[in-house]
């Protein structure tokens, strides 16, 4: 029988390791069988592979025949210019030659451990990566004082080659493993991860774990004001958090602002919440970064396996709906799903359709409700209110889209299509010598792009409409809401250009009396709620009449909202509110009707009074 040359064992052992790279096989497993296949050519050596972690010290990747305690004293030894064979030849990026390790210097602080093992001489040669850089070292240890021959030589010349592949093939798979599974701005699992993880929570014949989606509140305002560095340092911040928080939990970054918590072994209501309750209290510590400070902020909703759903498809859908809710109700809070949660989103998601379909074939529109100057009866101005064409030809009130609404894209393409539709309008009743004022609504979405007065002056300028002819109104939740700078200089800015601004339903938020001074408006509306008690309940009674005193004194317009009787009119006048609308006078009603409306009962010229929305009432 032929024996197997050298040269022929060292390709068959570069062949197999090749393949075993191709495989897909763990790098240490790779490693440890290419040491072994050399110790059998060259009988007597020891070999071990060796990388630099990225701080640059040693890591033992395979060393089959060497004790796990003497690897586990090279690892984390710094690399450098005496640092055993192995450290020096990676400092130098050259071969490395020691013949004796008892009397060589560079050995000096390990020789101990070596010679111990009967361990006298090793040849340390550098692993380049295909840059040129070195990432790791291949070692022959002897147990005689010599260097190598020429068949080592070949060796180390073969395997060093080999070590280079394997170990940059590694770190490819890795780099692409985490780029596929994990998020580069947090570090978190991504939305990959997390769908798989899921799919093996909702599957296990053990289902105790519970489900938390968090959104980050107000990203889009810090991108926006503060620079999309801001935005990315509070994403990071956040995930980092949260980590902290979830402990044994699997905390993902699931989209933009959008994150997931999955905690096993999560089955009562109290643990569940104890966790948000965490996560709110880690979040409320400020962020400061580039100069800016920033107090995080996330709303969180939350499911319990088997309670909130039994399948994984429902499960998560009512953790959507927690959320949403929370969103609405509790923003910056958390929110454990519900019943009936359900039903009110389906109905919100499905109004939400509707709407889309209608902005899109121009079904939304505007009808008009007349402000009444209260003594002679003259139509003074209008009130515009939101209408939809349904697909079957029904003409719907706004109560029957209201929740839709909530949606800020929506609310902000309503804004846009009435606005088109009013001007229109505006210029037709104008060219007809009829002028009236006309009111728009404005959401908190309008303010939140910082352009509403552009918007408004370009629908006006295309319909050949003066600003003068419009009011703007907000509701006391815009005027009291977050952004209350911005919307103080949008405010001015409309008024600086002619267009009157009105404060609507006031009374039923938490405006005060003493921010009309900081947030200046031409027109009250007193809340249709007040003038119902107004002949029955005093309390009503006084305080229109110190609203009115107030409004007087201050120079602005008082119109009362919802009269519905002779007996309301007749007492709201005697306080001495001029103005007025409601059922009493005229339902809204199509732009047809408004023209026939205006032509017998309008005032020429219009009274400039009125603060008249395109509201969702």
């Amino acid at each position: 029988m032929a024996l197997i040359s050298p040269s022929d064992r060292l390709q068959s052992l570069q062949n197999e390791t090749l393949e075993a790279v191709a495989r897909g096989e763990p790098l240490i497993a790779i490693m440890e069988a290419l040491c072994r296949g050399v110790e059998a050519i060259s009988p007597g050596s020891v070999c071990s592979v060796i990388t630099a972690t990225p701080e640059r010290s040693l890591k033992t990747l395979a060393a089959p025949s060497l004790p796990a305690s003497y690897c586990a004293a090279i690892d984390g030894v710094a690399i450098g210019p005496a640092a055993g064979s192995c450290g020096t030849s990676m400092h130098r990026g050259e071969p490395v030659e020691v013949t004796d390790i008892e009397a060589d210097p560079l050995w000096a602080d390990y020789r101990d451990a070596a010679l111990a093992l009967g361990l006298l001489a090793c040849w340390s040669s550098p692993i380049r990566a295909r840059d040129g850089s070195v990432i790791g070292s291949f070692a022959f240890y002897f147990r005689v004082k010599r260097g190598p021959d020429a068949l080592e030589r070949r060796i180390v010349s073969t395997c060093a080659h080999l070590c280079a592949i394997a170990i940059e093939h590694e770190r490819v798979q890795s780099r692409n493993h985490r780029l596929a599974y994990f998020d580069t701005l947090t570090g978190l699992p991504n939305r990959t991860q997390f769908n798989e993880a899921y799919e093996r929570a909702t599957t296990s014949s053990v289902r105790d774990f519970g489900l938390m989606l968090l959104d980050i509140d107000n990203l889009k305002t810090v991108n926006d004001g503060m620079g999309h560095a801001v935005g990315d340092a509070l994403i990071a911040a956040v995930g980092q958090r949260l980590k902290a928080v979830a402990g044994e939990g699997l905390a993902c970054r699931i989209g933009g602002d959008e994150f997931a918590v999955l905690l096993p072994h999560c089955t009562q209501a109290a643990q569940l919440r104890s966790v948000a309750l965490g996560i709110l209290a880690a979040m409320a510590q400020p962020l400061d970064h580039d100069g800016h400070t920033i107090i995080p902020s996330v709303t969180i909703g939350g499911v319990l396996a088997g309670a909130d759903g039994e399948d994984g498809t429902t499960l998560r859908q009512n953790a959507d709906f927690a959320l949403y809710h929370a969103k609405e109700t509790r923003r910056g809070g958390y929110v454990r799903f519900k019943d009936g949660l359900r039903t009110s989103m389906t109905r919100r998601i499905q109004n939400l359709r509707n709407v889309d379909e209608a902005l899109a074939s121009g079904r939304i529109f505007p009808h008009y409700q007349p402000v009444i100057e209260i003594g002679s009866g003259a139509i003074v101005g209008l009130e515009a209110l939101a209408r939809m064409r349904m697909a079957d030809g029904r003409v719907v009130t706004a109560g029957d889209f209201h929740e839709a609404m909530r949606d800020p894209r929506a609310a902000f393409r309503i804004t846009s299509q009435m606005l088109a539709s009013i001007a229109t309008d505006m210029a037709g009743w104008s060219e007809a010598g009829l002028g009236p004022q006309i009111g728009i609504n404005v959401t908190s979405a309008d303010f939140q792009k910082g352009d509403l007065c552009q918007r408004i002056m370009r629908a006006l300028d295309k319909a050949g409409t003066p600003p003068r002819h419009l009011v703007v109104e907000i509701t006391e939740q815009v005027f009291m809401g977050g952004r209350r700078h911005s919307v103080a200089r949008t405010i001015q800015s409309l008024r600086d250009r002619g267009i009157r601004v009105s404060l609507d339903d006031f009374g039923t938020g938490f405006a005060s009396l003493t921010h009309l001074l900081d947030f200046p408006v031409d027109i009250i509306k007193i809340d249709r709620s007040f003038v119902a008690g107004v002949d029955l309940q005093a309390r009503s009674s006084v305080i229109i009449e110190s609203l009115i005193t107030i409004a007087n004194r201050l120079g602005m317009t008082i119109i009362a909202e919802g009269i519905e009787t002779e007996a309301q009119a007749a007492r709201l006048q005697a306080m001495g509110c001029r103005y007025g609308q409601g059922f009493l006078y005229s339902p809204a009603v199509p732009a047809c009707v408004t023209t026939q409306l205006l032509t017998r009962f309008g005032r020429r010229p219009a009274a400039p009074v009125t603060a008249l929305t395109a509201t969702a009432a």
